[in-house]
């Protein structure tokens, strides 16, 4: 009896830990405000994305959103670094969204999950993966059927990872995005209706939602479910527009609020006025609307993952990796100035005796010495194996998302006259026999180039990069790269092309030799060492360099370019080691690199150099 006691106690102990960690409550649209287990809920909410954010430092973003009085994260999800390949899933380090979702319940902070596969996000492609270009016939972001089976598949892969974090299975999502700012693209409400059925079929249970600009709106929202607005902040006017498309009620969302905006190639830092953002946040608060700061915190977008605009009446403009946003958060996760005063806005509208955490001391900073590049890799003598036809081929038909590729040809015949590549995407560094003769940049819609005096046998070299898929508007399902269509010298189409691929996903494979004298002006991988005491957060200075990216210990940071406004590229303490450190520069425009400066930043300049 009493074996049998002890072990209906461990039951009874056991059954009561499972019910608490089932614990659900209930989350609904009430006719002004939303209701959490019947009572109103004002989301005051701040957008951060796990994969622009170093791992070790979710829990510590969380900490300072908590700090600045948030009660919910708003956080995209990035299909194309759930699915880098068709079929192949990736929930693991920087992708584990699930685990992110966990780390703010842990922190206290609701979620509300914005999965759709369309992000925009300045995020390359929008979100979607680029292997959905190899079929030319495939039309993202409608019915296609062969569209429709990616997306469904990749779905129902998520809905396992996060469907049992929905606060209806005891987890704090609140509410899923099912389609995102769908009426700056299309007014479908047939594929609205198949975006919804297949986020149900994935277990997307509770409340789902549309969000879209003010003139967006009547194209973008599903009728049926909440639309929510983004980039109004008026609080009559939010709430009209709401009322006018959710049958005369709200609840009144915000999904994003923009309190700072994105850097783009070639322009100055982008900013806003933060006390003008704080009164602006005080008036929605005390209208009772619910908001989502986008950003709170932005973070870098790393590897090749920046995307870019373009309509019909603006060209191509590619994004920076820096997603500092003007943030309340910056870069490297520090407060600012628009930080303490949107807290002490919260704060004015916490419930009677509420108060929030103390800020979290900020990161250890640090700055590092000069570091020699002592080696260096030219592009061109590590070209391997190249893939032959008659015409060039497109990134996709080479099977390769990201990075480059060389094109090369050998002339046929003496010419001179106008080189032309017919829809050259994006960037490309043209040399006649290994000389560079031209600059091509597809943001001045530059395509072509004189010629003069080619001889028979010359060799024709054309680098293209790929500078970011584009992420809002009609051109999404124009997004093929490299040399998309044909090259033609004196109208004369060139044919005989070896393909080099460079992805860049590593750049181990390189062969580098001793850093001597330059040589031609070419494209080269320039590695150097450095050794560390101590790790902190620091910043790399590219200014004296070209146009390109940096590998740290096989992270890949992020690009630089001379034209601004990116020149410093940020470093994450957890990718730096005690010890010896390898970084790897790759510059396609300038070459004889020798070394990297230490930067004078000014968040290093009371630290001590190690």
């Amino acid at each position: 009896m009493k074996k049998l006691a002890v072990l209906l106690f461990a039951l009874t102990i056991i059954s009561n830990l499972c019910s608490a960690q089932k614990a659900s409550h209930t989350f609904a649209l009430g006719d002004s405000t939303f209701l959490l287990d019947g009572k109103p809920l004002q989301l005051i909410s701040g957008e951060m994305h796990c994969t622009r954010i170093p791992r070790a430092y979710w829990r510590q973003r969380m900490k300072m959103a908590k700090a600045m009085g948030l009660n919910s994260i708003g956080t995209y999800v990035f299909w194309n670094a759930q699915e880098p390949l068709e079929g192949k899933y990736d929930f693991t380090g920087n992708n584990d969204i699930a685990e992110f979702v966990r780390i703010a319940k842990e922190e206290g902070l609701w979620v509300v999950l914005r999965p759709s596969p369309y992000v925009c996000a300045e995020w390359e492609f929008g979100g979607y993966p680029w292997w959905l270009l190899k079929d030319k016939t495939l039309k993202v972001r409608s019915k296609d059927p062969k569209f429709l089976k990616y997306y469904h598949d990749y779905i129902m892969q998520l809905g396992k990872q996060l469907s049992p974090l929905l606060v209806t299975n005891g987890g704090n999502i609140l509410m899923v995005q099912i389609e995102n700012e769908y009426g700056s693209y299309s007014n479908d409400k047939e594929y609205l209706d198949i975006n919804r059925k297949i986020f149900r079929e994935g277990g997307f249970s509770g409340l789902l939602f549309t969000c879209d600009g003010p003139t967006q709106l009547p194209a973008g929202y599903l009728p049926g479910y909440l639309p929510a607005v983004n980039g109004l902040d008026d609080p009559k006017a939010v709430k009209a527009l709401i009322n006018k498309y959710h049958d005369g009620k709200g609840p009144y969302y915000i999904a994003e609020w923009y309190p700072g905006w994105f850097d783009s190639w070639g322009t100055p830092h982008a900013g806003s006025n933060a006390d003008k953002d704080a009164k602006k946040l005080d008036e929605v608060l005390t209208a009772g609307i619910s908001i989502n700061l986008y950003m709170f915190h932005g973070g870098t977008t790393r590897d090749f993952m920046n995307g870019a605009n373009m309509n019909k009446k603006d060209p191509y403009d590619p994004q920076t990796s820096s997603y500092d946003y003007d943030a309340p958060l910056d870069e490297s996760g520090n407060p600012t100035a628009k930080f303490y005063k949107f807290r002490e806005v919260i704060e004015k509208h916490l419930p009677a005796g509420e108060k929030l955490p103390a800020v979290p001391a900020t990161n250890k900073a640090m700055a590092i010495p000069n570091i020699n590049l002592v080696s260096r890799a030219a592009l061109f003598s590590n070209a391997g194996v190249p893939v032959v036809s008659a015409k060039p081929l497109c990134f996709e038909d080479l099977n390769q998302g990201y990075g480059f590729v060389l094109y090369r040809t050998t002339l046929k015949n003496a010419a001179s006259g106008l080189l032309k590549i017919k829809e050259m995407r994006d960037y490309a560094t043209v040399y006649l026999n290994g000389k560079r003769i031209s600059v091509l940049d597809r943001r001045f819609k530059q395509d072509s180039l004189q010629i003069n005096n080619a001889k028979k046998g010359d060799v024709l070299d054309i680098l293209v990069e790929n500078n970011g898929r584009i992420n809002y508007g009609p051109f999404l399902i124009d997004n093929r790269h490299g040399i998309t269509e044909k090259v033609t010298l004196n109208d004369t189409e060139l044919t005989g092309w070896k393909m080099y691929k460079f992805p860049f996903s590593t750049v181990n494979s390189f062969k580098y030799l001793a850093n001597k004298a330059a040589g031609k002006l070419q494209p080269a991988l320039y590695k150097g060492t450095f050794t560390l005491k101590a790790v902190g957060d620091t910043y790399l200075d590219l200014h004296g360099y070209g146009k390109g990216f940096v590998f740290l210990n096989g992270h890949n940071l992020g690009k630089y370019w001379n034209i601004g406004p990116q020149q410093t590229i940020y470093i994450p303490a957890g990718w730096l080691k005690k010890g010896i450190n390898e970084i790897v520069v790759f510059d396609e425009l300038k070459s004889g690199h020798t070394k990297i400066s230490a930067l004078n930043h000014p968040i290093l300049n009371e630290v001590v150099k190690e």
